[in-house]
């Protein structure tokens, strides 16, 4: 009988143990020193720490507390439950230490973040004449981005003969993919002579997580020439995510039928990455289609996914329906899901759809998470919404979010885009060390330029060069379209000049675009208009910002060819024409403003009325 509990845990039937024991236990069998690991192992698994508690009991009256093997897996199961300190205490009682002991503990710390403690204890292995092994090593290893050189570590193995070991080396994989230093995580994964699926998901995990998903594809074919079919759910997740980067769908569908031939398809989270890699692909129909597949299989994750694939390919609708659907398989809607649904609506530019949301929730006493929150400032700075934006200023400060530079960059954003600029210097100026991010320079300099604040922006930029940023593409835009708002044609010339030469920035469409803009605004329409043709595939708004020239300086010519490119880029679009007909009508020539006019007539064109929106506070 006490054989068949051990049996139990070891066949993962942690309930039924536990059950057995209590029988054996009512009915006075005597335990022994091997009755006490598989129950403390049970509890652990199970979370069960009352009950691990109460065995802990058991051991100081039988006397087993001292025994090592029992007094290891108390050790355990107390780390298991997050009680470090209970852990330590069992670890110091124990007469006669061995290094599975050192071991339990090390690990223990290490998974709960007490690398610091677990280097402590590892420093009490020499003095207690017990030699470390290859298990202590893979153990420590997590510790070493933290309070240990992860490469003094490594040559310390290599000293001690087990960079050889399998789960060692594997380590030293993922250490140094953690430390973003994957070329000597590629030298270390070489280095493994007989690598098994673990060591290969660890060095394809880590490609995914560091921006290399074209290398997993090449390494994914060597793993099945090596190891065969002999694949497990976590190699398809890694392998679809890559697919997902690259919105390789061909490739992503081949996974998809390797799953299915290997039953792996059935894995909730193989099906959740097939959702995810559909929906990242453009193929939201094959992605919902497969998500109703996987009925009865799906948890909140899958449904997060789903949400948010069909909001990234503009079905706010479904993605609605899904939200509401959740509810039927007795889901409720997490920070995730909240977060998908209105920063969704926010990236479609359904501001007021978004806010809806937001308000839905704080109806519901839901506390918004910072990523939420963060998601609504753009929100915020689209509708020029300055109240909501102040709440949620003050939800970050009150949760003290107030120095992070990403929470901070779309703060000033929001104050710029509504029109105070003095808060956002305010938020700028409580860096005292300012980050090196030229994102956080650029809300600045693009908000002062928004306003036409020229000195402002130009201060900022001297500091940012000052500091040692380096300005990109965002930044010479940015200055382009002050000096276009400033009408300054030849100081945006200079640092354009400067920029491309001192910086090494290259110039694109969008600061082509800005110089058009300028060119036009200071009346060089031929000139913007020969640089047009420089631009490779110019968007609408470049044709538009030299209508609007030609509409100041009545320059017809210029005007109707503007018009008709537009025409062509925005049918179903009444405005160029209504601007070329303003042109024609302010040189006096009524002709052609009957020619326009009867050529909107017959496109079926008709002039919108305007409309204007503001925040009543």
């Amino acid at each position: 009988m006490r054989g068949e509990v051990a049996k139990l845990v070891g066949d993962g039937f942690y309930k039924e143990a536990l059950c057995l024991h209590s029988q054996l236990h009512s009915a006075s069998f005597r335990p022994n020193s091997f009755t006490f690991p598989p129950l403390l192992k049970a509890c652990g698994r199970l979370g069960a720490f009352t009950h691990g508690q109460t065995l802990h009991t058991h051991l100081i009256k039988t006397g087993f507390h001292l025994h090592i093997y029992s007094a290891t897996a108390l050790c355990d199961m107390y780390m298991k439950h997050h009680r470090l300190n209970n852990a330590l205490k069992v670890f110091d009682e124990i007469p006669h230490r061995n290094i599975a002991s050192f071991n339990v503990t090390i690990a223990g710390f290490c998974e709960n973040g007490s690398f610091p403690e677990a280097l402590r204890i590892f420093k009490r292995l020499g003095p207690n004449s017990i030699l470390p092994n290859s298990i202590t090593i893979a153990s420590l290893l997590p510790a070493s981005g933290v309070a240990l050189d992860g490469m003094s570590l490594h040559c310390w193995a290599i000293k001690m003969g087990f960079d050889n070991d399998i789960y060692v080396s594997t380590s030293i994989v993922t250490m140094y993919f953690e430390f973003k230093d994957c070329v000597l995580a590629t030298k270390a994964f070489e280095q493994i002579g007989d690598k098994n699926v673990v060591s290969y998901n660890a060095f394809i995990s880590g490609l995914v997580q560091n921006g290399y998903p074209f290398r997993v594809l090449s390494v994914f074919n060597d793993m099945r020439q090596s190891l065969g079919e002999k694949l497990d759910s976590i190699t398809l997740i890694s392998i679809l995510s890559a697919c997902s980067d690259l919105s390789y769908l061909q490739f992503g569908r081949q996974i998809h039928s390797l799953a299915l031939k290997t039953d792996i398809a059935c894995d909730t989270m193989v099906g959740t990455a097939l959702v995810d890699m559909y929906s990242k692909c453009g193929i939201w129909q094959w992605a919902y289609s497969y998500f109703k597949e996987m009925n009865g299989k799906r948890n909140l994750f899958t449904w997060n996914s789903m949400i948010s694939g069909m909001m990234l390919n503009d079905q706010a609708e479904k993605a609605v329906a899904l939200f509401r659907e959740m509810e039927s398989e007795r889901l409720k809607p997490d920070s995730v899901t909240w977060n998908s649904i209105i920063s969704g609506f926010s990236q479609l530019g359904m501001n007021i759809e978004a806010f809806k949301f937001f308000n839905k929730l704080q109806s519901l006493r839901i506390v918004p998470s910072l990523k939420l929150m963060t998601s609504l400032l753009p929100v915020c700075s689209g509708l020029s919404a300055l109240r909501c934006g102040k709440e949620i200023h003050g939800f970050i400060i009150r949760n003290n979010f107030s120095t992070d530079e990403f929470i901070s960059t779309a703060l000033i954003d929001m104050y710029m885009k509504c029109g105070h600029s003095y808060s956002a210097r305010r938020i700028f100026d409580q860096f005292h060390i300012k980050p090196p991010d030229p994102a956080f320079w650029n809300s600045m300099i693009c908000g002062y330029s928004l306003h036409g604040e020229k000195e402002c922006a130009l201060i900022i930029l001297n500091q940012m060069l000052e500091n040692k940023v380096k300005p990109n593409s965002a930044t010479l835009t940015g200055i382009l379209s002050l000096c276009s708002h400033t009408g300054q044609l030849q100081k945006a010339e200079s640092i354009l000049k400067a920029m491309t030469t001192n910086c090494g920035l290259k110039v694109n469409a969008v600061h082509l675009s800005c110089m058009v803009d300028l060119l036009g605004r200071s009346g060089n329409l031929a000139e913007a208009q020969k640089l047009i043709k420089e631009i490779p595939k110019p968007p609408p708004s470049v044709f538009a910002s030299l209508l609007g020239a030609c509409e100041c300086h009545l320059n017809s010519e210029i005007g109707e060819e503007m018009a008709l490119q537009l025409s062509e880029l925005e049918p179903e679009n009444p405005i160029p024409f209504v601007i070329l007909s303003n042109i024609y009508a302010g040189q006096g020539k009524w002709i052609d403003v009957a020619r326009i006019r009867e050529m909107m007539n017959k496109r079926g064109l008709i002039k919108l009325f305007g409309h204007s929106s503001i925040e009543v506070t």
